[in-house]
């Protein structure tokens, strides 16, 4: 039901309260995931301890929406500090690290709990929608919100990942999708597309589209050359014969920077894969898998790199993935790879329905116009394009940290999907970004050349 919100309202309450309510619910079926005992570890390194995620989520909420967009007071100030913010992932000392009392779950979920009451009333009932406002205006803090925890989500399973498997309830339904240990769909090698020249829109005006982070804003209009692109994502197969082939052991294959980071890591393999009685196996959420060769390869920014460099190619740009995810051979633009449909799991590995990847080319129903498949879900895409604003960009005041900290021509813009990627980000206009080292996020890529 829809309800009526003073000022010049555009916001659905109810359907933002139902959405509200589902990512809550799937936080915490995540955190219902985990055993006891690993609620205080520290998966990754570089990240927070879980029991940080969990009061972060809910204090993000009531510091942004309640406190400083509504003007209300807090619930707990110590909680409201000690979880204000995450954490670059490539910083070497997170603030985790001198942090030597974490509060107790009890405690944790108490303030969630409160916080999960106070937010909910301030969607249902508040004058959260405020033209001219610079955190409500149009609901941003709102959207905000709820997009910052859904994103989190992604976070956690990949952090979860890393998590010994007895240290995770296995769902009952839990089964993932492969070919066989010895099927392969060889999709780099199954053949490049020509894309012709043509114009490509990055961004999007804040107008046209009910919520986007700042880097999403404003549009952009790009003329991008005809060039070529891989049908399909690079598969487990495809990268096995980079690692047969002594891909980690050529430096010329690496840039100097990465070079040093492989030397100085031991890097050999993907983060994923591991050997067990001398073959390959998978590292899935909840078991280990003989090596599904169809899957398409998880790796870092530096692995794709040297791997397209190996194959005589290069990785596709942001804006050559635009064009040939949403363009159209007479011109024209779509607002998703497959037209005007909205987002759903019909069309790609996305929305969570899935805890891993799938075979490459499993959804030809959302093949772009070109025809280039799985370029949204199975996997965010690395491309060779640093995380920049666009021309006109302006900080977030509901978040203003959250892209202008990265824009520092240190981290790579991905775009797509992952399998654990919500449906609501599945956009045109959404950027995703990491350094070119961090090997844990669900990461894949493609070839170009030309």
């Amino acid at each position: 039901m829809q309800m009526t919100i003073a000022g010049s309202s555009t916001l659905d309450r109810g359907a933002m309260l139902a959405r509200f309510d589902r990512a809550r619910a799937r936080s915490r079926m995540l955190f219902d995931l985990i055993s006891e005992d690993a609620y205080y570890s520290r998966p990754i390194a570089l990240r927070n301890p879980i029991v940080f995620y969990e009061g972060h989520l809910a204090a993000f909420a009531v510091n942004t929406l309640l406190k400083k967009g509504l003007g209300e007071p807090g619930i707990d100030p110590g909680l409201e500090v000690l979880f204000a913010r995450g954490i670059d992932p490539e910083h070497e000392a997170p603030a985790a690290s001198v942090r030597a009392q974490w509060p107790t779950r009890d405690r944790v979920l108490a303030y969630v709990a409160e916080a999960d009451d106070r937010l909910r009333r301030a969607i249902a009932e508040a004058d959260v929608d405020r033209p001219g406002h610079p955190l409500l205006d149009r609901a941003e803090a709102v959207y905000a919100i709820v997009e910052h925890e859904e994103m989190h989500q992604e976070t956690l399973q990949y952090i979860w990942h890393r998590l010994p498997l007895d240290q995770k309830h296995r769902p009952e339904r839990y089964a993932p999708v492969t070919g066989g240990p010895h099927e392969s769909r060889s999709g780099e090698r199954s053949g490049f597309i020509q894309i012709p020249e043509g114009s490509a829109t990055l961004g999007a005006d804040r107008g046209t589209i009910a919520f986007g982070w700042d880097n999403e804003l404003p549009r952009l209009v790009v003329d991008v050359p005809a060039f070529e692109i891989a049908q399909h994502d690079v598969t487990n197969d495809d990268f096995l014969a980079f690692v047969d082939a002594g891909g980690y052991t050529r430096a010329d294959l690496w840039t100097p920077e990465a070079w040093a980071w492989r030397t100085r890591e031991s890097v050999a393999k993907p983060l994923f894969w591991e050997r067990v009685d001398r073959e390959w196996n998978w590292r899935a959420m909840f078991d280990l898998l003989p090596l599904p060769l169809s899957w398409p390869v998880y790796v870092s920014h530096a692995e794709a790199s040297a791997y397209a460099r190996w194959r005589g190619c290069r990785l596709p740009t942001e804006p050559e993935f635009q064009r040939a995810a949403y363009g159209e051979p007479g011109g024209g633009e779509r607002d998703q790879p497959w037209g005007a449909a909205p987002a759903d799991p019909a069309r790609g590995n996305f929305g969570g329905v899935h805890w891993d990847p799938v075979p490459v080319g499993s959804y030809p129903s959302g093949a772009s116009a070109f025809g280039v498949q799985d370029l949204v879900g199975n996997g965010w895409e690395w491309t060779a394009s640093m995380f920049a604003p666009f021309p006109g960009f302006a900080p977030m005041a509901s978040y203003p940290e959250y892209s202008a900290d990265f824009f520092d021509e240190a981290h790579f813009v991905m775009k797509g999907a992952s399998p654990a990627t919500p449906l609501g980000h599945v956009r045109r206009s959404f950027r995703n970004w990491f350094r070119p080292y961090y090997p844990y996020v669900y990461a894949t890529f493609r070839c170009a050349r030309g």
